[in-house]
């Protein structure tokens, strides 16, 4: 139940949504459509299309929007720090409590942002090395075909075509564009980059040389060629590009990345293609001067032919000599060969005599040879048995020898056993003299000398070869005996068999 004593009021109760309807009738009605300064900051772009951005100047802000639809149309691209005209309406977001402009149009607020803009944008292409000496490229001398982008109505082109075709005609190719005005830096990037990716050996010509040309105007009216698009498709170019845009003090940035500026179109046209008249006048006087050349140094020549014709000798005399002289050598050479030929007979004739009697001296070497063999094989047989004789007379020495050095041993073995009064020595010692005993006498047993003294002979040839056999001996052969004191010569007298005792009688 209500109070009694509580205060009664007659202002009107509002909702939150009505009171921000209302604050967006109002905004939208006071404010249908405005312009308003600023200097644009906070420039966002969402993936839905929509820009949003603020205007501030010294001392407020204001929130704005370009809806999607609108930013094709709106005259230019916003950037953050350049100082625009937005033209649109005041609106409010109510779920923010909130206002803000909804922009449809933007310019540039005067020359000053124009130029700060431009100024902003040389830094940052510059920095990049877009303007860089080392990517210019060369003109021409003498292109073939001339590409031109411009607009195709005005006085312009009719400027170019007037100039070209004056002072040496060549093939021109215009690519129509727009110079100003909303999409033409699209439209002229797409000119310079068409013109670029022609093929060289294609139905349309690619052109040698580019002319980028428009008349003069206001700083707004040559923005097109201030762009970044327009300005990275002529640094971007291949074909060597001139740029006359505006009149000589005018000054864009396409101009910077062009490969020659030109202050006026006609100018451009006078770059991109030479005067024949002075083409004719330098080829002329060139020609000239080459003859002129051609003649001194031909004149210089053949006075330094004639020169060396008078310093040569008399070519004619100098072979007549040379052909006298060929002909007494061969005549001399004729009479001089029989005369070498026959004083070398005469020598080897000589030579010949001097020679010794080869077959007279081969032999008497033979005889000398054969004189010394039969001496050879006489003192043989007494060289033979000289040696034999001292060889059984060391034989004998070494049994002689051999013998006292086993009494020798046998008697102080003897002695040391009668020393020795261990048992077991006693008896290796017995044994070993048993052995040395046993050693020597069958040493003595297999002794030629023992066979010798028991009445056997040792019987050998001339040549001192023992004989075994008595069919190897020939009758009448010198034979040698050997006994155990001496060695006695004989001579074979025949053969019989063996007797009853075995023998052979000699």
């Amino acid at each position: 139940m209500d109070d009694p004593r509580a205060p009664v009021s007659n202002m009107p109760e509002y909702t939150v949504s009505e009171i921000s309807g209302a604050v967006k009738r109002t905004l939208e009605t006071t404010f249908g459509r405005i312009r308003v300064r600023g200097e644009v900051t906070e420039l966002k772009r969402y993936p839905s299309g929509h820009v949003y951005l603020s205007l501030k100047d010294e001392s407020a802000k204001i929130s704005g929007i370009i809806w999607r639809n609108s930013v094709s149309r709106l005259g230019m691209t916003p950037e953050n720090g350049v100082e625009v005209i937005a033209t649109g309406r005041i609106s409010s977001y109510p779920e923010r409590s909130s206002y803000q402009l909804i922009i449809e149009r933007m310019e540039y607020a005067g020359a000053g942002a124009l130029l700060a803009r431009i100024e902003m944008l040389r830094v940052r292409l510059a920095a990049e090395g877009l303007f860089d000496a080392a990517r210019k490229k060369p003109l021409p001398g003498l292109p073939q075909v001339i590409g031109v982008v411009s607009s195709e109505r005005g006085a312009v082109i009719q400027d170019i075509l007037t100039t070209i075709a004056r002072r040496f005609p060549r093939t021109i190719l215009l690519w129509p564009v727009p110079v100003q005005g909303e999409g033409a830096a699209e439209r002229i990037a797409a000119a310079i980059e068409g013109f670029d990716a022609l093929p060289t050996d294609g139905a349309v010509p690619r052109p040698d040389v580019l002319i980028v040309a428009r008349g003069g105007g206001s700083l707004e009216d040559l923005m097109a060629f201030n762009e970044e698009v327009v300005v990275r498709a002529a640094a971007n170019c291949r074909i060597p590009l001139i740029s006359a845009v505006g009149h000589e003090t005018d000054t864009t940035l396409i101009d910077f990345a062009s490969d020659q500026r030109a202050p006026t179109p006609t100018a451009a046209a006078e770059m991109a293609i030479p005067a024949r008249s002075d083409l004719l006048a330098d080829l002329t006087q060139k020609a000239s001067r080459l003859i002129g050349a051609l003649n001194r140094v031909t004149q210089e020549r053949r006075l330094r032919l004639s020169r060396a014709e008078r310093g040569l000798p008399d070519l004619p005399a100098l072979v007549g000599t040379a052909r006298q002289r060929l002909d007494d050598r061969a005549d001399r050479l004729h009479l001089a060969l029989p005369n070498l030929v026959q004083r070398r007979r005469q020598a080897l004739t000589g030579a010949v005599a001097r020679l010794p009697d080869l077959p007279a001296r081969l032999g008497a070497m033979q005889d000398r040879v054969r004189e010394r063999g039969v001496r050879l094989l006489l003192a043989l047989p007494n060289l033979l048995g000289t040696r034999r004789s001292e060889l059984d007379l060391s034989g004998q020495k070494l049994g002689s020898a051999l013998r006292q050095a086993v009494g020798t041993i046998h008697n102080r073995a003897n002695r040391l056993l009668g020393r020795v009064t261990d048992a077991p020595l006693r008896s290796s010692l017995r044994e070993a003299t048993a052995r040395l005993e046993g050693t020597a006498a069958r040493l003595e047993s297999v002794s030629p000398l023992a066979v010798l003294g028991r009445g056997y002979a040792l019987v050998s040839d001339s040549s001192g070869h023992p004989l075994t056999s008595a069919a190897t001996v020939k009758p009448g052969a010198r034979l040698s005996l050997r006994f155990a004191d001496g060695e006695v010569r004989a001579t074979a007298d025949g053969k019989r068999g063996p007797d009853r005792q075995g023998t052979l009688p000699l």
